[in-house]
């Protein structure tokens, strides 16, 4: 995740693509509008796996897909925030500082722990479908 509270952490400090629905949304409209505002891409893939849903914080409901995206090239939209906090000094942040293709162990490490479950879901389809 991206902004000052979350820079230098790297254990459970990592997050899958989110954003908050608008009225009227379709999820998985959303999902994809998010993903291409957080991460500065279109989704690259078309066969999408719907992970269901998590409490993390908020309600976030999840799919993956296969796709061939260069995380390095990834760049976010910013948002603005007082930093230091009572300074009166409002600075821009990007929403993620990096991307990053990982496998799952090591998802399992980076990942916020409320996301785990999602991990686990696509573990468990990735077996049943090779």
């Amino acid at each position: 995740m991206g902004g000052p509270f979350w820079a230098r952490k790297d254990e459970h400090a990592w997050s899958i693509p989110k954003g908050e629905l608008e009225p009227g949304d379709d999820a998985f409209a959303a999902a994809l509008r998010e993903f291409e505002e957080e991460i500065g891409s279109p989704v690259p893939a078309e066969d999408f796996v719907p992970l269901g849903q998590v409490r993390a914080g908020k309600l976030l409901t999840v799919w993956a897909a296969r796709g061939d995206l260069d995380a390095d090239a990834a760049r976010s939209t910013t948002f603005s925030m007082e930093w230091p906090p009572r300074s009166g000094r409002v600075q821009e942040f990007p929403e993620i500082d990096r991307a990053l293709w990982a496998p799952l162990e090591q998802a399992r490490r980076l990942l916020v722990k409320g996301q785990l479950p999602f991990l686990d879901r696509l573990r468990d389809h990735l077996a049943a479908h090779p």
